[in-house]
């Protein structure tokens, strides 16, 4: 539509609205604000921590153990749940800041007209039908429509995710279904004016601008749960399920052979409390950490603990362009003079069209770098950037040859002329769109000298043009001729020499290409999406390799009409997407999970922050993301680096099998002390362990060695295996199998120990010996655990942890059994130095049973 049109389709006028059009707008259109969802409570958050099963067999034993007078197994298990529900809080109160951010993406106040009065009002107050007055500098409070333009630039990065700015017409667009950075005669909530100044009348406000679509769907975008959360809460359910049957039958045959009801209940209590792994959710908690500090010291922060480990899962990245895969900087690439188009790296400055041409640039642009900042266009940073290469500098050359007269860069010229004095002479550069220069030039300069232009000349710029835009730069023509008046007027922008062409873009990084293959060797998939152009994404995505023989590019148009079907058959061939929106995004994340992978995405715009909420794992650029983007993020990059998600992978892959082989640890001892205990039911004995035996166990022996094994360093050959199948379960039947194999050698050591103890007749002497034999064998088992190979010369002290804990673990137990105040609370009885010695011994041998077992394999 004209701006005409859209003036009256929206009840306004060019002088602005009257107080009561501004009431009307205000009840029909809603006001200039978004809302927050409400977060859940701290207390809300605590008590969930509550309702997981395994969680409630603990509290049922707790309260076993107070009716039958145990005060102290009571308050160990009470402590335990209220320490692991804190764990659980503190990870999960972390309120939801992205709608506080988008507000706070917000101009305070904007500058409209109201009743032909220019007036500054509080950008909440801004109604549809509003005229808003912009210019260099203003953020930009609502969407609006153009209606006049003076070279007006505005910077949409925050919704688009690319840096150079946007130039903005007032003419209507043809075409339907424009992408977001093609909208040019809109400008939007969130942006900013980087250049010139306008005037636009207000089309949307509120929850009804494209921030505000953005904000609702962050708000629906659900979070999925990790991989491990998912394989861990699965687990516990199987688990529960297997502790009620064992436990059932554990108290039917108690009660069959006539034993009373409390006591039958009480050693099914005590089975069910050593089946659970208590301290499991507080270990992977602190593996996890210890893992975030190492990925922190790498420059990836992560913001949510478990994602840590859906690192270790992930089969595709879909990477933004701008900032991650390139430099986030316009370079000068090639030029082109004298019919000869050669590479920045071989410009020559006592060549005089080479040295002209970058003159010409520091001249015909404002750009200003210093060593803080860098003040300007992206393009005539570039231009800058290039003298500096050559060792001119923009503000001494500029002083030296003073501009006299100027004529700025506007959207309709796509020129920028300006006039210096040099040598005496009056001298005019211009540069802008090729097409057009070319059509303004009668004359060319070359290594010859200047001469009148020909076909044959336009053809070869033309074809350079076209080689030089379908690699993905962008170009700048550049002409010149002599004056007499010291006054520019656009007459002088004909009758030019034209004389060069400039070539730049967005570089990858260094590190980029070498980052992509080691993707591709680790079976993950990378895909570009962008907001940028189809040509100039593709371009870069195939000098890295993401773009590969046989893969497509796509833009959002292609997609938008697709259906769910169609979008999951048609992503595995695409691996790049160019002008999309939040909403495509989305759906191309969806699309990937619900062909079952795990999936990464990178950004850092507010139009990045709903897909970066969906993924499994969002990951934000920390030096130029938005507070939106990193607040939906799961992780944040401090170096903006493709690179270092690699890095993070890697160490994911190595946290979740050093907590797979915790869990091992865990539930192989466990499996002992449940074996044990049933044996013991099923011959007729006393149980071998109290409540608090276990607990003491699971807690402090089992805890230690666990943490030492979650900082286990990771193995170098991570990277060549794939991706593991986020959806296998951690307990699958090898891992099942091997759990019970240690489980039972453990469990046939500790009850040789207790007969040893019931040689003398006493219950509580044959408890002390199995409960010192599990605890000290369950420490000396953590060295089989800490990975799948057998112990070796190298590998045998490359985590001194494991034996700290060891160490300590052995303190702890000798303070139980050597410390008399701790007897009572333990119920342990003094042993003589010949049972403590069998209690060594026996510990040793699933160390030595498994390590031979594990070299055997190792060895086929």
């Amino acid at each position: 539509m004209s701006y005409d049109e859209v003036i009256k389709q929206l009840n306004s006028q060019t002088t602005g609205l009257s107080s009561e059009d501004v009431s009307k707008q205000r009840e029909t259109h809603g006001s200039n604000i978004l809302e927050e969802s409400k977060s859940v409570s701290t207390a809300i958050i605590f008590l969930s921590q509550f309702k997981d099963f395994l969680v409630v067999i603990l509290m049922v034993a707790a309260a076993v153990s107070a009716m039958m007078g145990k005060l102290e197994s009571t308050l160990v298990i009470i402590a335990v749940l209220i320490i692991n529900a804190l764990l659980g809080t503190i990870q999960h109160v972390k309120a939801e800041q992205s709608l506080k951010s988008l507000k706070a993406l917000s101009a305070p106040s904007s500058k409209v007209l109201r009743e032909g009065c220019l007036i500054e009002i509080p950008s909440s107050e801004v109604v549809v039908g509003d005229i808003l007055i912009v210019e260099a500098g203003d953020f930009i409070a609502a969407d609006a429509r153009i209606i006049e333009s003076n070279s007006l630039q505005v910077n949409e990065s925050a919704l688009t995710g690319e840096s150079v700015s946007v130039e903005k017409v007032i003419e209507p667009i043809s075409k339907d279904d424009v992408a977001i950075g093609d909208r040019v005669n809109m400008i939007f909530s969130s942006s900013h004016v980087t250049y010139g100044r306008g005037k636009a009348v207000v089309t949307g406000v509120g929850v009804s601008t494209e921030i505000g679509h953005i904000a609702s769907l962050l708000k629906s975008a659900q979070e999925k749960a990790t991989p491990l959360q998912e394989n861990l809460d699965n687990f516990g359910k199987k688990l529960a399920i297997l502790i009620i049957i064992i436990s059932s039958i554990v108290f039917g045959l108690n009660l069959y052979r006539g034993a009373p009801i409390m006591d039958s209940l009480m050693f099914a209590i005590s089975l069910a409390v050593a089946a659970i792994p208590e301290a499991l959710s507080s270990i992977v908690t602190i593996v996890l950490a210890f893992g975030t500090r190492k990925l922190a010291e790498e420059n990836a922060i992560i913001r949510k603990l478990h994602s840590v480990e859906s690192l270790g899962s992930i089969s595709i990245i879909c990477s933004d362009k701008t900032g991650t895969l390139t430099q986030n900087k316009m370079t000068v690439q090639k030029i082109f003079t004298d019919n000869k188009l050669i590479d920045v790296d071989a410009i020559d400055k006592e060549n005089s069209l080479h040295y002209k041409l970058v003159m010409a640039g520091l001249l015909c642009s404002d750009a200003i770098t210093t060593k803080e900042k860098e003040i300007g266009d992206p393009t005539e940073i570039a231009l800058v950037d290039l003298g500096e290469r050559l060792h001119l500098d923009e503000l001494i050359v500029r002083e030296v040859t003073p501009r006299i007269s100027e004529l700025p860069f506007d959207s309709d010229r796509k020129l920028m002329t300006t006039l210096q004095h040099i040598d005496g002479k009056s001298v005019v550069f211009t540069k802008g769109a090729m097409d057009v220069l070319l059509d303004r030039s009668t004359h060319i300069e070359t290594a010859q000298g200047v001469r009148l232009i020909t076909q044959e000349d336009k053809d070869i710029y033309n074809q350079i043009n076209f080689e030089l835009a379908n690699q993905g730069l962008r170009v700048l023509a550049f002409a010149w001729k002599e004056v007499e008046e010291n006054t520019l007027t656009f007459a002088h922008e004909g009758e030019m020499i034209l004389f060069g062409l400039v070539a730049m873009m967005d570089p990858p990084r260094a590190e980029s290409k070498g980052a992509v293959e080691s993707c591709i060797a680790a079976g993950i998939k990378p895909i570009m999406i962008t907001g940028d152009h189809k040509v100039t994404a593709s371009a870069i995505a195939r000098q890295i390799g993401i773009l590969q023989e046989g893969d497509q590019a796509l833009e959002g148009a292609d997609i938008e009409h697709l259906t769910e079907e169609e979008l999951i058959a048609l992503v595995p061939k695409v691996s790049v997407y160019a002008r999309v929106s939040p909403e495509h995004k989305i759906r191309i994340v969806s699309a990937w999970q619900a062909l079952g992978h795990v999936v990464a995405m990178t950004g850092d715009g507010v139009n990045d922050a709903p897909a970066l909420k969906r993924a499994d794992i969002g990951i934000a650029m920390g030096i130029t993301g938005t507070e939106v983007a990193k607040d939906a993020a799961n992780m944040v990059l401090t170096d903006d680096n493709f690179a270092t998600i690699i890095k993070a992978i890697n160490n994911g892959r190595s946290i979740y099998g050093n907590i797979k082989n915790a869990v091992r640890f865990l539930l192989s001892g466990n499996t002992a002390g449940i074996l044990a205990v049933v044996y013991t039911s099923i011959m007729g004995l006393m149980a071998p362990f109290s409540p608090v035996h276990l607990l003491f166990i699971n807690l402090l022996t089992d805890s230690l060695p666990a943490i030492a094994i979650g900082l286990e360093p990771a193995n170098s050959g991570l990277m060549k295996e794939k991706p593991r199948n986020a959806k296998t379960p951690i307990l699958d039947r090898a891992f099942g199998l091997q759990v019970l194999f240690e489980g039972t050698i453990i469990a046939v050591v500790t009850m040789i120990a207790y007969y040893l103890g019931y040689q003398n007749g006493s219950h509580r002497e044959s408890m002390t010996m199995a409960f010192a034999t599990l605890s000290l064998s369950r420490l000396v088992h953590g060295l089989n655990c800490r990975n799948d190979a057998p112990l070796s010369l190298k590998t045998l002290w490359i985590n001194p942890f494991s034996y700290l804990a060891l160490i300590l673990g052995a303190l702890l137990l000798s303070a139980v059994l050597f410390l008399e105040p701790l007897h009572k609370i333990f119920e342990i009885s003094i042993l003589t130095n010949q049972q403590y010695m069998s209690i060594v011994l026996l510990s040793i041998i699933p160390l030595i049973v498994v390590q031979i077992v594990k070299r055997i394999k190792y060895r086929k």
